[in-house]
């Protein structure tokens, strides 16, 4: 059986959200979620959050996750990418001795993902042996009929060829869900965190996903977790498996 680790990256210097990352959602602090469903999924040997904030990290160590280490400095800023935390998380653990196969990185706002959810993700990961696994979402309007704005206001068609084209007729393009991604941690090394392709997709409803970076996506991202919850007839959202 592969080795795997949850890594949920959850630094403590949200401006547009004061305290994002532990922010109430619902009734507890929104990371809780993520902490409980991967817990709860059975399939890692650590869940662990990656922070520079003792209060996000208290919370964490609270709710079952471990915090080994601190983030350093250069990864707290908001130029760090998603792939460079990872990777300084890796090589933190080979310091103690630890490596693994699978690395999951889960957000600490994705309230809607469930430990169902992150098996069927790890399953694809050990049938067909991807580079990645990406949770995404179908884009709810045609990108090719989008339009784009010049120096003056004015508008116009971004991809022309497309004007007299039926939505219908378009080829679906998809995005990512902003929920987690699973890397193979030898690809993820060779090419540096920078998998651009040998990704195979995990595709979520468009009401079981809410990109969360202002008050407004916050709200509705409550009320869509609401409605999600009623219509799962689950405790916290979380399915039955």
């Amino acid at each position: 059986m592969e080795k795997s680790i949850a890594i949920i990256p959850a630094r403590g210097g949200s401006k547009r959200i004061p305290k994002k990352n532990i922010k109430d959602f619902c009734g507890k602090p929104i990371i809780a979620y993520s902490i409980g469903a991967a817990l709860e999924s059975g399939v890692f040997e650590e869940v662990m959050v990656s922070t520079d904030s003792e209060e996000i990290a208290e919370i964490a160590k609270k709710y079952g996750a471990r915090v080994p280490f601190f983030r350093s400095s250069q990864m707290a800023d908001d130029y760090a990418t998603t792939a460079q935390v990872v990777m300084e998380v890796l090589e933190e653990y080979k310091k103690l001795g630890r490596e693994f196969d699978y690395v999951f990185c889960l957000y600490p706002t994705a309230p809607f993902t469930t430990p169902e959810l992150i098996r069927d993700a790890v399953k694809i990961m050990d049938t067909y042996k991807p580079d990645e696994v990406i949770a995404v979402v179908e884009f709810s309007y045609p990108p090719q009929r989008c339009y784009s704005m010049d120096e003056n206001g004015f508008i116009s068609y971004k991809y022309k060829e497309y004007i007299d084209t039926r939505s219908q007729d378009l080829e679906k393009l998809y995005h990512d869900a902003g929920q987690f991604y699973i890397y193979n941690v030898k690809p993820f090394y060779m090419r540096n965190g920078r998998i651009e392709d040998g990704i195979m997709p995990i595709i979520l409803s468009p009401m079981s996903v809410q990109d969360i970076d202002t008050e407004e996506d916050w709200l509705i991202a409550e009320a869509k977790y609401k409605l999600w919850v009623e219509k799962e007839g689950k405790k916290d959202g979380q399915r039955d498996s």
